[in-house]
Formats: structure tokens, sequence, C-alpha cells
């Protein structure tokens, strides 16, 4: 059995750390790779995270430390997101152990539990048969929440939220009799309901579903497609007619946006379409919000995992399928802060190790994402046609020789601006100069 466990800490040394096993470990199993450990680290408690174990160490023995407490049964990170991290590290030339940290929501940085614990109460063989004889009588909400239990077998306390409202009081005064009991219970894994259609798409152009079958037939191993579709031709349909078949095939789905206005935007689309569960991770989120939306993705529970930049590295068990819209945009990239990196490039990596394909959705696609299809690393799938018979806009070139001026803007101009503004329009003047 190995005797030394190697540990990622978040400070900047660009290093692992060798502990013992924890002392009351015994004969037993080691913490798994990719759990989180609580370490002593100079004068500090550290939360760090099981990469590796070996048999030795370059440290003498006498002067290795055991690990303190075991935070995880199961790893929060698993061989496919340490692969990822590992190689986002090297390439980067960042610390390994701030790239691990920084990729758990901020609860878990500091020894949130991973699994989720609901709070469920029920009522006991006692309050079952004060229910049936009518108690509590002059308790009314007493009875009522006694009543809610017995029907329903127990409930969950956010249920009892929901359906009772303020239901806290009577449930400690039921308690103290003895009528009900609470417990905690650990969600380690979610039953997955089956993903179904709530309605169906618009007609495709012939465009749209050729791009759908090509990509469709590289279901099951890598391969890089950049759909390159003027605005309103359809792009986000073509997402959503391929993850109805990554859903059907029992798999799930990593969409990445850009910015997190376009997030509520693209979930809606989503939620219109497919009855499945969505965990949504964004910047904008509380951390609670993200420890919520994180757990939902680890536990298998969703279904699609939606969200910016830092989405990319979700835990996302049997992937099918990875989308980043808008990959020109330059908010893929992460400049602010430790860990600086390019979640569209990250991405494509993942998409890489993973066996699966990835569709890069642009009307103007990056340059480099052009080298690389020039080049024959990426497949270009052309969307040229607005879908539904939207028409583009009307554009007109005025030329300021011929045409009056008035502050600034062309006679012309201001002629439409003002026929806009009756019709009780909104107006966009772009000016070439700052402030």
């Amino acid at each position: 059995m190995p005797q030394v466990l190697r540990v990622a800490l978040d400070t900047p040394l660009r290093r692992l750390f060798d502990y013992l096993p924890p002392a009351e470990a015994g004969t037993g199993p080691l913490p798994a790779i990719g759990a989180r450990v609580r370490v002593s680290f100079g004068r500090q408690r550290l939360i760090g995270l099981v990469l590796a174990a070996a048999d030795t160490s370059e440290v003498p023995q006498e002067r290795l430390k055991p690990i303190l407490e075991v935070l995880d049964a199961r790893p929060v990170l698993d061989p496919a997101a340490i692969e990822l991290l590992t190689w986002a590290a090297q390439y980067y030339h960042h610390p390994i152990g701030e790239v691990l940290t920084g990729a758990l929501p901020r609860p878990l940085r500091f020894g949130a539990g991973a699994v989720e614990v609901e709070e469920r109460w029920a009522a006991t063989d006692a309050g079952a048969r004060a229910g049936a004889d009518g108690e509590p009588r002059r308790a009314p909400k007493q009875r009522s929440l006694l009543t809610f239990l017995i029907e329903n077998g127990g409930a969950p306390a956010g249920i009892l939220d929901e359906r009772l409202g303020s239901w806290r009081e009577a449930a400690r005064a039921l308690l103290a009799r003895g009528l009900i009991a609470s417990a905690a219970i650990r969600i380690e894994t979610l039953p997955s309901p089956e993903a179904r259609l709530r309605a169906a798409g618009p007609v495709l152009l012939p465009e749209q579903s050729a791009a759908i079958e090509a990509v469709a037939s590289g279901f099951g191993r890598f391969g890089a497609y950049v759909l390159h579709g003027i605005t309103g031709s359809g792009k986000t349909e073509v997402y959503l007619r391929l993850i109805e078949r990554v859903l059907a095939q029992g798999r799930r789905a990593l969409v990445l946006v850009p910015e997190i206005g376009l997030t509520p935007q693209l979930l809606g689309r989503f939620r219109e379409r497919f009855d499945a569960p969505l965990a949504v991770l964004h910047s904008a989120l509380s951390d609670s919000e993200r420890l919520g939306g994180w757990r939902e993705a680890w536990n298998g529970r969703a279904r699609i995992v939606l969200g910016t930049r830092s989405v990319v590295f979700a835990p996302v068990p049997d992937l099918g399928l990875v989308v980043v819209d808008e990959e020109h945009d330059a908010s893929y990239k992460q400049h602010e802060g430790g860990f600086h990196y390019s979640a569209r490039d990250l991405a494509v990596v993942r998409a890489r190790h993973a066996g699966v394909p990835v569709v890069l959705g642009s009307a103007t696609p990056s340059l480099e994402t052009l080298h690389n299809v020039a080049a024959g690393r990426y497949v270009r799938l052309t969307l040229p046609r607005r879908a539904a018979e939207a028409q583009p806009p009307r554009l007109a070139l005025l030329d300021l020789r011929t045409s009056a001026v008035r502050s600034g803007i062309a006679t012309p101009a201001v002629l439409a601006i003002e026929r806009h503004l009756a019709d009780d329009g909104q107006v966009l003047v772009f000016l070439n100069r700052r402030g």
C-alpha cells in the first residue's frame, strides 16, 4: 500500500506536497484521488486535493505530517477533470494547486460538503395514531403539518416551505411531543429524469440539417466543428437538435455562452424545448447558488450544464457534446486574477480528452479558428441564409459630399431618425469619437 499522498494546495508554489495518510486510517482505504483533505501547512490549516499516491518521498519520513481530515468519500474531481486541469496548469504555466482549487465553487474551497444534505421530516408512529384521532385539536397549524406529513409519507423542508409557509414553530411543538421527527439525508446521487421534448422545433433549412448530420455522425469520437452562420441563421436551433440527440442517447451536454446577459435568453430556449434538469453556473450567482448548480452537475441529475467561461471546469458525467456559442467573444479569456486561460480553447481540449464533438458557433469566427479550419484541424459548417424567412437589415451608405450635415449627422440620416421616432421606435447613434 502507498505510504505517501501527494496533495495540491492553493499556494503560488508549482509543486505538490507530501503527507502521510490520516492517523486513524490504519489499514483502511486511502483518500481517493481527487478528494479534498485538510492538512497542516506551516502554521496554517489548508484544504487541498489528493492528486497521487507514492511509496516514498524525497522528504524524510520523520518530517512528514499526517493528513488531518478527509473531507470527501467520493472525489470532487474525477480523472477526466484532473487530466484537463493538469494540462491547463502546464500549458498556461500556472501553479497546479491554484488551478485545481479555482475550478471548485468557493464554498468547497473552504470545506463545505460536496454532498447535499436534505432536511426531511416525517410523522412518528405516535404521530400517525394522533393524526387518526384528529389531534392536535386546538392547534390548527400543528394539525395541518401533521396531516400533510402523514398523507405524503414525510417531506423535505423545501417542500414544506412551498406548501405550508411558516411551519417551523408548529414543527417544534410536534417534535417536543414526539409526534414527528427529522433526519438529515445525504443525497449522494439523484436519479436523473428521462429527458423529454416539451415542443417540436421549426422546419429546418437544408443547410441546418446538413450541419446537424455532420456533427451527429461524429458522436462518440472527437471532432471540432465551426458552425459559421450569419445572424439569424438558426445556429441555436442546430445546438438544440444536437443536444436532443445526445439526451436521447442517455448522455449529457455542456454549453458555454460568453456573457451572463445571454444566459437567461439561451436558458429560456432550452427550457421551452426540453423537459430535463438544467444546471446553470456563472459569476452573477451567489456562492450558495453556484454550489447548488455544481452539485446538480456533479451528482448527475442535470442533463444540460450551461454557463459562462468557468463552466468549462464543471463536472459533467457521461459527457456527449460540448457547445461554445459566439466562440469569437473575448470574454472567454480569463485575464483577471491569478489563473489566465481561454475557456474556448479548454472546451476544445476537454472534448478531445472526452472523445466527443465540440461545436464552435459564430457569425464572425476568430482568426485562430479560421486558421484551424484552413489547416484541416476543424470542420467548417456554413449557414448562409437567415432562418424562418427573416430579412436582413437594409443598409444605406450616405455620401457626405452630396448631403447636408447637421451637428455631424447627414440630413437623410436625421430624417430617417425622425421617421423612426415618430413610429415609436428606438434609434442607436454611434459616433466615431470617444467621450
